[in-house]
């Protein structure tokens, strides 16, 4: 049994030492160890594996010599800033009046920048927002000052609770539960430690994860704003792109009377995209909602509990009911990726499909020899598709679907339009690379299967749905190359 243990120990030495005699006594492996003094001074970051009992007995000797983290308590650090006149003992009665509320300063920073004001920065560790309150209310008699948002800032100005004060931003941000607050600490040290190791700054990296936690959240209710692109395929055939400022597109296709919807971004905007659906789809409430999904990961996924019937290929289903049943699914048995799937599930409010829901129309026998094979074909309306998978470059499980007469295709995340981003989603989208390393599984595969779809595409006026970004036109002309 494995277990990740946050620690706060002493900054003095010795400190691991006592730690490791504690898992060394009860016959517990320690796995992993992560502890940078630059990033928080008093958390350490262990992965032990024991029987339960044995890790059961080293919860109870970790919490006696005060090592385990206890419950939040009201205090915290917030960075202040404060304008104060450019003259002479300026900043003196600011000093006296933290004094006299006993507040510690933890962080302080100030440059002259040529005009009249310093913009004086302080972090102050507060007891209570009430004392803040009482605090900002009197200070601003003397100068004007305001609380800075830390996702905002570019340096820790506090290291002795950095990850706590991390984490409460973040779920601050996204109105997470205090349960979650265990997750993201683990795989927000995780993300760090992996790419420390590559050379990342550990800054960048924590700046990385709240950049893109600020634009999953600012993008919610009224700032809810889409780009919405409607494709006349055949007089009974449209086709209604939906593309998100984060997240993977949404496509819904009207054809035959019948509707579809492919792939359905994350389960963060649930409540604007069905409000979003019922406006382009009168019948929405009482129909029955299908849906394919050209691959099963987390920004694709997240409004799966909304549909009657889920289609996809077998690998696809499979990588789904791993997640169901608490288990890794492929993305995050990729160690460099979990940490990130992790931290995007919890701060998008994740949760897996049921698996009853589940149709898996095409099956795959053996290993595959091709960079992208079909596997079959799917009828829908007056829409006739063949059904590709690739080899996993992306993710294992990936569906290509190709309608020839109509020169349509839906390319999940094999081939999408980076040309075609709005500013919002191109933002969005430079984030996971950096905190996975690659979005692909198999980046040198991935391309192989970008240039097998485009081999299969064939001569013709194209529209190309890719799930990020704008549907691409493509002109293919006949080569005899």
């Amino acid at each position: 049994m494995k277990k990740t243990y946050i620690t706060t120990m002493p900054d003095h030495i010795g400190a691991f030492l006592k730690a490791s005699e504690c898992f060394a006594s009860l016959g517990i492996n320690i796995t992993r160890v992560s502890y940078n003094k630059a990033v928080d001074s008093h958390t350490l970051f262990i992965d032990a594996d024991g029987e339960e009992e044995q890790l059961a007995k080293a919860d109870s000797e970790l919490r006696k010599i005060g090592y385990l983290q206890t419950d939040k308590n009201e205090n915290s650090i917030v960075l202040l800033e404060f304008m104060l006149r450019d003259v002479p003992g300026a900043v003196t009665d600011v000093l006296k009046l933290i004094h006299r509320y006993h507040l510690n300063i933890s962080y302080i920073s100030s440059q002259e920048n040529g005009s009249a004001y310093q913009a004086f920065k302080m972090g102050l560790f507060v007891e209570s927002e009430e004392k803040l309150k009482e605090f900002l209310r009197e200070v601003q008699e003397l100068c004007p000052a305001r609380v800075l948002d830390y996702n905002h800032t570019e340096r820790v100005f506090d290291n002795s609770i950095f990850y706590q004060s991390f984490v409460s931003g973040l779920m601050q941000l996204t109105g997470l539960p205090e349960e979650k607050r265990n997750d993201l600490l683990v795989n927000s040290n995780l993300v760090m430690q992996m790419l420390d190791e590559k050379g990342l700054s550990p800054f960048k990296t924590f700046d990385s994860i709240s950049r893109f936690a600020e634009l999953l959240s600012v993008c919610r209710g009224e700032a809810f704003l889409p780009r919405i692109s409607r494709h006349q395929i055949t007089k009974d055939t449209e086709i209604i792109l939906i593309e998100p400022p984060c997240g993977s597109n949404t496509t819904i296709i009207r054809s035959g009377g019948e509707i579809l919807f492919v792939d359905s971004g994350y389960a963060l905007y649930r409540e604007e995209m069905e409000s979003l659906f019922r406006s382009l789809i009168p019948e929405y409430d009482k129909m029955k909602k299908r849906i394919f999904i050209t691959h099963a990961d987390v920004d694709h996924c997240g409004l799966l509990p909304l549909f009657d019937e889920i289609l996809a290929s077998r690998k696809t289903r499979d990588c789904l009911e791993l997640e169901a049943r608490g288990e890794n699914g492929y993305r995050e048995q990729n160690p460099l990726h979990k940490p990130y799937v992790s931290i995007c599930k919890a701060l998008t409010f994740y949760r897996p499909a049921e698996p009853e829901k589940i149709k898996t129309l095409w099956d795959t026998q053996g290993e595959q020899a091709n960079p992208l094979e079909q596997m079959g074909f799917f009828d829908f309306g007056e829409l006739h598709f063949e059904v590709y998978q690739g080899m996993g470059g992306h993710l294992p499980g990936e569906t290509v679907l190709i309608d020839y007469q109509h020169k349509i295709a839906f390319t999940g995340d094999i081939y999408v339009n980076m040309h075609g981003m709005t500013r919002e989603q191109a933002a969005y989208n430079q984030y996971a690379p950096v905190l996975m390393t690659s979005v692909d599984t198999d980046p040198a595969l991935c391309a192989k299967e970008r240039g097998a779809v485009m081999q299969r595409l064939g001569t013709g006026e194209w529209k190309v749905f890719g799930a990020h970004g704008a549907a691409k036109e493509l002109h293919i002309a006949f080569s005899d190359d």
